[in-house]
């Protein structure tokens, strides 16, 4: 697929790209990209990855750039979209097998026209793209993790530290994406071949400031869960605490109890309390003034 950048992105011919005076978009898979490279006469040195690919990152070349993608996705931050690039002032190729680059592009075509058409003004909106919901995204999981901790506070059963953990590690995957992206948005603001015009570059510096407050809340969010996983255990503590404490209590009022009935349970021939009438009734009341004694006491020092 071959686009050029007009005031939104045009479909053409391959022959049209290479005729026009137009800054282009194309999409290649890898097979197309071996066998078409040469007539896009781009001087690389870096040939672009198009397997294992693991990272966002761009190589400068002698008169390009190249690199890769790797994009979590936001369902499920562990999976990845990946693809490469490579690109010099005449416009970028995307290398994919897949359609993620595609879709991407697909949705620029949509929704984009530009009064000022350029590769910058491009590859600033597909870098928006990669991250155009994930304030709302953040702002959710920051929520709920709010509700959790109330929950928390409140006592309730419904907390599963499971979904705390798997947020943890769906915000450090982020994390580390945004620091890619972060540095392929500084290495294009760099512009070491002087591929983009510099009153451009004012895009590339946007998207780093929109990328750095998505790292800090990242940063924030992650903060918030540590100190979840803090509350909860302290939580968990005081709830032991509490069941100890009442264990405690227990064994505390009928270990005289215990004592009593251990010591009467020996049936000794000339135990004088077993003939006595009073025996019964004086050892009720004597279990009784041992069992509300200790209850007083403990509610005196604040265990009850």
């Amino acid at each position: 697929m071959y686009f050029l950048i007009n005031r939104t992105l045009t479909p053409v011919s391959f022959e049209q790209l290479r005729s026009g005076t137009a800054q282009y978009v194309a999409i290649l898979t890898a097979a197309e990209w071996r066998a078409q490279k040469e007539s896009f006469d781009m001087g690389i040195d870096i040939e672009p990855q198009t397997a294992e690919i693991h990272s966002t990152k761009a190589e400068v070349n002698y008169d390009s750039l190249t690199g890769t993608f790797s994009v979590p996705t936001r369902d499920d931050p562990e999976t990845e979209l990946q693809f490469a690039f490579a690109m010099d002032e005449k416009g970028i190729v995307f290398i994919d097998d897949s359609d993620s680059a595609e879709k991407l592009i697909d949705q620029i075509r949509r929704t984009k026209k530009w009064r000022l058409p350029s590769l910058e003004r491009f590859l600033y909106d597909f870098l928006e793209q990669i991250v155009v919901n994930d304030r709302d995204l953040l702002e959710s999981w920051d929520s709920e993790l709010g509700r959790m901790e109330a929950a928390i506070v409140g006592d309730k059963d419904e907390v599963t530290f499971e979904r705390v953990n798997d947020m943890r590690d769906n915000i450090r995957i982020l994390r580390v994406h945004y620091e890619q992206l972060l540095d392929f948005s500084q290495e294009l603001e760099e512009n070491e071949n002087n591929f983009f015009k510099t009153e451009n570059l004012r895009y590339f510096r946007l998207f780093t400031n929109r990328i750095m407050r998505l790292k800090d809340s990242t940063v924030a969010i992650g903060d918030h869960a540590a100190q979840l996983r803090d509350i909860y255990k302290s939580h968990l503590d005081i709830k032991q605490n509490r069941i100890m404490t009442v264990l405690t209590i227990v064994t505390t009022i009928f270990m005289p109890l215990t004592l009593i009935a251990g010591w009467y349970g020996m049936n000794f021939r000339y135990m004088p309390e077993l003939d006595s009438i009073w025996g019964y009734p004086v050892i009720i009341a004597l279990s009784l003034v041992i069992v509300i004694g200790s209850l007083l006491f403990f509610k005196k020092i604040k265990w009850l």
